[in-house]
């Protein structure tokens, strides 16, 4: 009867907390998509309005969630792009029961077992599947400000030649995001529309700047800012702006080709002198050993 029970209590651990992430990568919340298109296509309706309740789960989560680390993981995913199928509230379900679900694995490996080493584990693994959400978010928005950097010196040479074209700086945003599929674009799109909801110039390209952690973004961004405040030509900011992210990528790449004979030295010894010894020394180490030198 115990052997049954653990089973089932191994299969509940593991079925249920695995089915809810793959629902969480694969789903999108629809109706929190649609409610953000008829705030952004239309003013609030008024009170009689019906608003989609919590449930009482995700209450409880983000009860005991702090507000500072809350607002940790809503940074992570303003740099990830802000998933769809990752809502702040998803994420903060998700960590508790990554963390039983591999918790669970790990008092199951020692009741099976108790030895101290398993109970190392377990502990282990409760602290990496509390963390692992935080992980997949903070390496997708890694990833994703690596594109930001990549795209940000041709989105303002687009800029520049928008504007040089007698575009106005927002109708050149416009433009480049309609173009364009990156992240860049998205970013861009989002600004507008938060000028469009009424937020002023200065305030969207600051949180523009506030959700990358690209340094080019944030320069480009205050020169913009200033430029604005002070009355000075966007077409000369864009030019040195633009003249200034140029030589910075070049200056990037020069750097990863200085680097790429280090990091190709490790692998060399590792894994290609090794095998140049066998194929050079193995025949000489053969007939010496069929020679009977060393039984002498």
């Amino acid at each position: 009867m115990g052997l049954e029970v653990i089973g089932w209590a191994a299969i509940a651990l593991l079925v249920f907390p695995m089915a809810f992430l793959v629902w969480g990568f694969v789903s999108v919340d629809r109706n929190q998509l649609v409610l953000i298109k008829k705030n952004l296509s239309r003013t609030l309706q008024g009170p009689g309005e019906e608003i989609e309740r919590k449930s009482d789960f995700t209450a409880l989560a983000r009860h005991l969630t702090s507000g500072s680390y809350a607002a940790k993981l809503d940074r992570l995913l303003a740099m990830a792009g802000r998933p769809a199928s990752w809502p702040l509230d998803r994420v903060i379900v998700a960590k508790p029961i990554t963390a039983l679900a591999l918790g669970g694995i790990g008092i199951l490996l020692f009741l099976a077992n108790p030895v101290p080493q398993l109970f190392v584990m377990a502990v282990a693994l409760l602290v990496l599947g509390f963390f692992l959400p935080d992980l997949l978010v903070y390496n997708q928005g890694i990833k994703r400000q690596e594109t930001i950097q990549l795209e940000l010196p041709n989105v303002l040479d687009q800029l520049l030649i928008s504007v040089e074209a007698g575009l106005g700086f927002e109708s050149a945003m416009a433009r480049v995001a309609a173009t364009n599929p990156g992240p860049m674009a998205q970013e861009m799109s989002r600004a507008l529309q938060e000028m469009q909801l009424g937020r002023s110039r200065a305030d969207a390209y600051a949180a523009l700047a506030h959700r990358s952690s690209v340094a080019d973004l944030k320069s480009f961004v205050r020169a913009v800012i200033q430029a604005d405040r002070y009355g000075i030509g966007v077409v000369r900011v864009l030019k040195v702006q633009a003249s200034q992210m140029r030589i910075k990528r070049r200056q990037r790449a020069e750097e990863k080709a200085m680097k790429l004979p280090v990091k190709i030295l490790f692998p060399l010894l590792s894994f290609i002198f090794p095998v140049l010894f066998i194929v050079i020394l193995g025949p000489a180490v053969i007939n010496i050993i069929e020679s009977g030198f060393f039984g002498k």
